[in-house]
C-alpha cells in the first residue's frame, strides 16, 4: 500500500493550474488570483497632507503667515505658496509647490487674517508621491487568495476586473442501495446521503464548485454510465461509496469500465483505506469511501490539495499543519497512519491545545461538528503523554 505523502504526491502529480477568468471586483472575494497586479500610477500620485492643517515651508516657522487660500480634496491649490504665505489644507489634498511641510489644525494659532506658526519640520504630516506605492510595482502575486484587503489594492490601481483562476468543478457521485438524498423519502432500511454533502462544503471551502448527483444503484456498470457523461464536463469527478471488497461493491471496476488508469486501490491509512484514484482522458477520477467520516478525512488531505493545486499551482497551504499539545495522553498507533477529529483551541501564552475526540468511529459526523482539525499520527507511533506535541491539519482554510 502506498503512504499518505505517497498517493498525494501521485494526485498532485496529475493536477495542472486551471485557466484563467475575469470577475468584477465585488465577485472576486475568495478567489486566486491568475496574474501578478501591477500598479499603473503612484500611489499617491502627489503629495498629499495627512491632517488637516496648513500647508506652508518649514524654512519661515516659527512666524506669520499670511493664508492665501485652500487646498481640498480632489481640488488643489493650483499656484505657488510664497515665503510668509500658508495655506488651509484638508487630509489628502494635494501639497501645493512651494510648501514642504503641514501644520496640524490643532498647532494653528490666528491673529487676524494671518496665521501664528509654531516650529514645523520640513515634512511633517506630508505623504510623498509614490508613497505606498510606485508605478510599475508588483502589488499582489499570482496564487494570492483575496481578501478584502487585497480587493481594495486592487481598487487603489483603478482597476474595476481582475484575473483569477477558473474554479475547480467537482462532479460527486454517491452509491449504495442504501442511500437517499436529503429531502426525499426514505425506505425502512436506507438513511440519507450525507457524506456526498459534507465532502462538497469542505472542497467549496477551499475554492472549488461542486454538483452532487443522485445515488447510484449497486450494479456493476451504474458508475461507469452516470461519470461518461460528465468526464468532459468537470475537471474532477469523485465517487463517494462501492470502494470496499464485498459483492456489491462496484466502483473499483469503473477505471477500466471507463478506460481510464488506474493508478492505486488503497493507502495506509485510516479512515480512508480504501481511497483509490485514476487518469485517462477526461476528468480525474477519485474514489472515496462511503462512510462519511472516512470521506471527509480523505476530502481534507487529499481533495484539498489537489483544489489548491489547481488554484494556484501550489499546495503549499493545504499541506501546512500547525503544532499543538495534547490535552490528554494517547496510546501508541497501529500500522497506518490515523488522523484523528480534534478541537485545537487556544491554550493562552501562545500555547494551541489539542483535544481528540474520544469517538473516532468512521461513519460519525458528529465528531466532525465537534472538531476542526485532523491530528496526524504516524503509523506505528509511540504513546503520548499530556502535553506531549502532535502536528495537525485545519479542516478548512484561515479566514482573512
Amino acid at each position: 500500500m502506498l503512504t499518505v505523502d505517497q498517493a498525494r504526491n501521485m494526485m498532485l502529480g496529475a493536477c495542472g493550474r486551471l485557466d484563467a477568468e475575469t470577475v468584477t471586483l465585488e465577485a472576486a472575494h475568495g478567489r486566486t488570483l491568475a496574474a501578478p497586479i501591477l500598479a499603473v500610477r503612484d500611489a499617491p500620485p502627489f503629495a498629499a497632507s495627512a491632517m488637516d492643517g496648513y500647508a506652508l515651508a518649514a524654512a519661515g516657522t516659527p512666524g506669520r503667515l499670511r493664508i492665501v487660500g485652500e487646498s481640498l480634496a480632489g481640488r488643489a491649490f493650483e499656484r505657488t505658496v510664497a515665503a510668509g504665505e500658508a495655506v488651509r489644507i484638508s487630509t489628502g489634498a494635494a501639497i501645493p509647490a512651494g510648501a514642504d511641510c503641514v501644520l496640524i489644525q490643532e498647532d494653528a494659532a490666528f491673529d487676524g487674517d494671518y496665521l501664528v506658526a509654531r516650529q514645523c519640520r520640513l515634512g511633517a504630516h506630508l505623504r510623498p508621491r509614490g508613497g505606498e506605492f510606485s508605478t510599475g510595482q508588483e502589488l499582489l502575486a499570482a496564487g494570492r487568495v483575496l481578501n478584502a484587503a487585497a480587493i481594495g489594492l486592487i481598487a487603489a490601481t483603478g482597476a474595476a476586473h481582475v484575473a483569477v483562476t477558473r474554479r475547480p468543478q467537482l462532479c460527486l457521485l454517491p452509491n449504495g442501495d442504501e442511500l437517499v438524498s436529503p429531502g426525499e423519502t426514505p425506505g425502512p432500511f436506507q438513511i440519507f446521503d450525507a457524506a456526498s454533502y459534507a465532502v462538497a462544503a469542505l472542497a467549496h471551502a477551499w475554492g472549488a464548485e461542486t454538483t452532487i448527483s443522485a445515488p447510484l444503484a449497486d450494479v456493476p456498470t451504474a458508475i461507469a454510465e452516470a461519470a461518461r457523461p460528465l468526464l468532459g464536463q468537470c475537471d474532477m469527478l469523485v465517487v463517494i461509496g462501492g470502494a470496499s471488497v464485498g459483492p456489491h461493491d462496484h466502483a473499483r471496476a469503473t477505471p477500466t469500465q471507463l478506460g481510464y488508469t488506474e493508478h492505486f486501490d488503497k493507502i495506509a491509512l485510516r479512515p480512508g483505506k480504501p481511497t483509490w484514484f485514476a487518469t485517462g482522458p477526461g476528468a480525474l477520477l477519485v474514489g472515496l469511501p462511503g462512510n462519511p467520516a472516512s470521506a471527509l478525512v480523505c476530502t481534507r488531505l487529499f481533495l484539498a490539495p489537489m483544489i489548491e493545486a489547481m488554484l494556484s499551482g501550489s499546495a503549499a497551504a493545504a499541506l501546512t499543519t500547525e503544532s499543538a499539545k495534547l490535552a490528554a495522553p494517547f496510546p501508541a498507533n497501529g500500522a497506518r497512519e490515523h488522523y484523528l477529529r480534534a478541537a485545537i483551541t487556544d491554550g493562552g501564552a501562545g500555547e494551541r491545545i489539542a483535544t481528540i475526540n474520544a469517538e473516532q468511529d468512521s461513519s460519525l459526523l458528529s465528531v466532525f461538528s465537534q472538531s476542526n482539525a485532523l491530528v496526524r499520527r504516524a503509523a506505528r507511533a509511540p504513546a503520548l503523554d499530556v502535553g506531549a506535541p502532535v502536528d495537525a491539519f485545519a479542516l478548512i482554510p484561515p479566514a482573512d
